[in-house]
């Protein structure tokens, strides 16, 4: 028998082992115990202890020695309730300290944290945008769009702009290069360069995204967690803004 499976409950490789061994042997002393499953008499003690305080093994006074016994089998599923109800416990307890944690995370700190996103997940950065400038209350981000980026950006994500507006969430776009469109709750100016391999800047909230092509061709994207960084890509994008 599999016995990974009593991982999934919360017992350890050597409790799996002492456990079936009471299966198999029917009542039996620590010494017994500890010589079947090659385990040291002290440790198959305290896992015997450990067993018992979940319900599924006992033990009796024989003579003067403490002989123990497996209860029936279907007490594993007590054990697996208990579990299931601790669960929920903590699960409470997480959703009650969530916003503190959230508080936390938004915080952002002295340190640049960089995630990084392949082809299939740059519509994660989307999503990220969309989140974060609704958590966070600011509803206004900027973007540096060019259209090499922008035909795969949205690809996986045609409604974007929809939920955008929905969400009353606004953007300022420079476009550099032509191409692009207004879509509602947004501004455009261009930006007349000539760039064989531009990058799509996004800038909301706390963040950078920068989203490029490899050499194969193919988008991949880096989202640069820092205030300090965000504060100052702002600076220039609005500076730049001013003056087209």
């Amino acid at each position: 028998m599999d016995i990974s499976i009593f991982k999934k409950i919360g017992l350890s490789d050597k409790a799996a082992h002492v456990y079936m061994a009471l299966l198999q042997l029917g009542p039996s002393s620590v010494r017994k115990l500890a010589e079947y499953t090659e385990i040291n008499r002290g440790t198959t003690y305290d896992i015997l202890k450990e067993l018992q305080d979940s319900g599924v093994v006992h033990f009796f006074q024989k003579e003067t020695k403490q002989q123990f016994v497996a209860d029936n089998p279907e007490k594993i599923f007590s054990l697996i309730e208990n579990k299931e109800r601790e669960l929920e416990r903590t699960k409470k307890e997480i959703e009650k300290t969530l916003p503190e944690l959230k508080a936390l995370y938004f915080s952002g700190g002295s340190r640049p944290v960089a995630k990084y996103f392949s082809k299939k997940e740059i519509v994660f950065i989307l999503e990220d945008v969309l989140n974060t400038c609704e958590q966070t209350g600011d509803k206004v981000y900027r973007i540096y769009s060019t259209g090499e980026i922008r035909k795969y950006l949205y690809k996986d994500f045609p409604d974007f702009s929809d939920i955008r507006i929905k969400k009353s969430i606004q953007v300022k776009v420079i476009a550099v290069g032509e191409g692009g469109e207004l879509r509602g709750l947004d501004e455009r100016k261009w930006l007349k360069v000539e760039n064989k391999k531009p990058t799509y800047i996004l800038i909301y909230p706390g963040k950078t995204a920068y989203i490029s092509l490899d050499a194969n061709g193919e988008p991949l994207g880096v989202v640069i967690e820092n205030e300090g960084v965000c504060e100052m890509q702002t600076i220039i994008f609005d500076q730049l803004w001013k003056t087209l």
